[in-house]
């Protein structure tokens, strides 16, 4: 499968991630990850940013291998994954996505 945009890959994304744990775990490694770049920032402790790999990734990947059980989308697609993935973060804290198993992205009027 070949996306052309990050329109067109989205919805592939979220169809990837249907598991309410697995979406959970992505959510919180996000929100780890967004506090260690603030400590980082607020700080000027730099040397968190290592953290942000083992952290954002570690919580997805366990999601997918254990819940999922598929591969990561990162593996194809990596920065169509890290764009959707914050994306995804927004909408479920926003509640325009729902952190219950295959749901789908609400509509805005």
């Amino acid at each position: 499968m070949r996306f052309e945009s990050f329109k067109e890959f989205y919805p592939y994304y979220l169809k990837e991630h249907r598991n309410r744990k697995c979406k959970i775990l992505h959510f919180i490694g996000t929100s780890l990850v967004i506090t260690i770049v603030w400590m980082a920032l607020t700080n000027g402790n730099w040397g968190l940013i290592k953290f942000i790999p083992i952290v954002g990734y570690g919580f997805a990947w366990v999601g997918h291998f254990k819940f999922e059980k598929n591969r990561p989308a990162t593996f194809k697609y990596p920065l169509y994954s890290l764009a959707a993935d914050f994306v995804m973060f927004w909408h479920l804290l926003s509640g325009k996505l729902s952190f219950e198993s295959n749901s789908r992205l609400k509509q805005t009027s």
